[in-house]
């Protein structure tokens, strides 16, 4: 809490070919802050972005002192963007949204109303899409997938568009790996959560940087960092095949006694050579795909790199000004009071 006792909300977005939209969501950012009457940050990332959202930024952060503006040194990825804010955040709430203006903020003030109930995650949750039948129906299909083969309960139609207490922002920032899927550790690390029904609008500004290929990659990425159902199945997998592999070799020998004068074997060798090189294609691209997750895990690069940040019309650049400003966030964040429990 802040001096006065009134809750403080940290807005975090990340930003990416989103200059159109940045200024209108810090108005509509303020006008739902302003109704809510709490105190606020608002902290923009700008992910790489090779538009001209820098400019932007700049202008907003000199017209209000409640921006903070990030640059990153090239583009990380919405995650890095979200965790490089989210460091820098010192609300006692974090809510992460897009920069495109899908993550509508007057869901917010149902969000924190949830917050102040004892929820320590409010999660958005897209009960319907304005996008076309195919990709609605995908995305849904891939939550109930995903779920399903999830070791943590993942909830339904839920991604990044969220409100975070304190403490667990805290855990988050904790966790030591290097390439995170939020929406999937924020169900990780428990706490009290529940959902917020809301409409997922269209992109008003430009177009989509999420085509079906990376689309299918961020699948892979849910799938592979919190479910070990692949390697089961190819197991399995690998169990039948050999059990089929026996029962045929067994009928090839019984046929070769009862048809000697015939040709055996042929047709079911061409297969079985098929079905088990297929089998292992597959077993090592799987092992590859964790293999992959594992190397970039043992590298233990940063996951994101701050090129500068600009706040209250001061701008800092360079490492040791960089470390500093992060360090003074820090401690103006540990000198906030904990939430009363309700």
């Amino acid at each position: 809490m802040t001096d006065a006792g009134v809750p403080r909300i940290s807005a975090v977005i990340a930003c990416y070919k989103d200059a159109p939209a940045i200024p209108l969501m810090h108005q509509r950012l303020s006008q739902v802050f302003s109704g809510l009457e709490v105190d606020h940050e608002i902290i923009f990332v700008n992910d790489g972005s090779p538009d001209d959202t820098a400019a932007v930024l700049s202008a907003l952060v000199a017209q209000d002192e409640h921006v903070l503006a990030v640059e990153h040194s090239r583009n990380f990825g919405s995650q890095s963007a979200f965790l490089s804010g989210m460091e820098l955040a010192t609300g006692d709430v974090v809510v992460l949204l897009d920069g495109d203006l899908q993550d509508p903020p007057e869901v917010i003030p149902a969000m924190y109303e949830r917050w102040r109930q004892g929820n320590d995650v409010v999660y958005g949750r897209r009960a319907k899409r304005e996008t076309s039948i195919l990709l609605a129906v995908a995305y849904k299909a891939f939550y109930r997938i995903f779920r399903r083969l999830s070791y943590v309960p993942i909830p339904l139609d839920a991604g990044d568009f969220s409100l975070m207490d304190r403490v667990v922002v805290d855990e988050l920032l904790a966790l030591p790996e290097t390439e995170q899927f939020l929406r999937g550790l924020r169900a990780w690390v428990g706490f009290k959560q529940t959902g917020v029904d809301y409409v997922r609008p269209q992109r008003p500004f430009g177009r989509s940087t999420h085509g079906w290929l990376k689309n299918v990659w961020w699948a892979k990425k849910g799938i592979f960092s919190f479910s070990f159902a692949p390697l089961e199945v190819l197991s399995y997998g690998a169990a039948v095949m050999t059990l089929l592999a026996l029962v045929g070799i067994g009928y090839q020998v019984i046929d070769s006694f009862r048809r000697p004068q015939l040709s055996h074997g042929t047709a079911i060798l061409i297969v079985l050579v098929l079905l088990f090189g297929s089998l292992n294609l597959l077993a090592v691209s799987l092992l590859g795909e964790y293999l992959m997750k594992i190397f970039e895990e043992v590298k233990r690069r940063p996951r994101f790199i701050r090129r500068a940040v600009w706040h209250r019309g001061a701008g800092y650049r360079g490492a040791d000004a960089l470390a500093s400003f992060v360090e003074g966030r820090k401690a103006a964040r540990r000198s906030t009071e904990p939430r009363e429990p309700q």
